[in-house]
């Protein structure tokens, strides 16, 4: 029973202790983070927007440059991830760490999916002549910009934009599949996480769903509109 309470302990703050946000610290410090994460991002999103209208030109359409079927199935498996991730947390809440381990392995693999198909998008831009700086010259997309086909003006902008917050996210979802096959192999796999404790699953999970949502709304404004 002592051992237990220790345990339960781990989850809730101890009593008796002056009531506060009745969260544990690592949560806490999670959530903390993840505010800088939303002011960091919305830094990005706000200047992309602020460029993007504010340019002296057209801005290049999206189903040119960009491959937008590729990169909704990609989006389509982060929301999967997410959802395996719910599934994980969902299993450990309810004393199942076999389904709880299968379900985070699920989210693992999603995630790396995911990193893997940006790759592959970012070699296939690169050689059609797609750089952060712009346009390659003698490139596939050169061709186009001498025929009309993409503004000339703004081709610079575009590429350092979708270079920059595609690039962050994509860093964000591989620290994120790092963390957790961290937890996965040291945690998770030898038994450690108990209905009674399951923090790091619930702070793991918190940083993979504000990813997720971050990626909804760049697939929105970069791929979308």
């Amino acid at each position: 029973m002592t051992h237990a309470a220790a345990t339960v302990d781990q989850m809730r703050p101890p009593y008796p202790a002056e009531r506060g946000l009745d969260v544990y610290n690592t949560k806490l410090g999670m959530w903390v983070f993840l505010a800088s994460e939303v002011m960091f991002f919305a830094a990005l999103i706000g200047t992309y927007i602020i460029l993007r209208f504010g340019a002296p030109g057209e801005w290049a359409r999206p189903g040119i440059v960009l491959n937008i079927k590729i990169t909704a199935f990609n989006t389509f498996l982060l929301i999967c991830s997410s959802v395996s991730m719910v599934k994980a947390y969902a299993a450990i809440q309810d004393g199942d760490p076999k389904k709880m381990r299968f379900w985070l392995l699920m989210t693992i693999l999603g995630g790396a999916m995911f990193v893997g198909i940006q790759v592959y998008e970012y070699i296939h831009l690169i050689e059609r002549g797609f750089l952060p700086s712009g346009v390659r010259d003698g490139s596939e997309l050169a061709d186009l910009v001498a025929k009309g086909t993409l503004p000339a003006a703004t081709m610079g902008l575009y590429g350092s934009t979708f270079f920059t917050m595609t690039g962050f996210h994509g860093f964000h979802v591989t620290c994120g599949v790092i963390s957790m096959t961290y937890l996965y192999l040291t945690k998770a796999l030898p038994g450690k996480y108990t209905q009674q404790d399951y923090r790091g699953i619930e702070t793991v999970g918190l940083y993979w769903h504000f990813v997720d949502l971050v990626w909804i709304i760049l697939f929105t404004i970069v791929y979308l509109i």
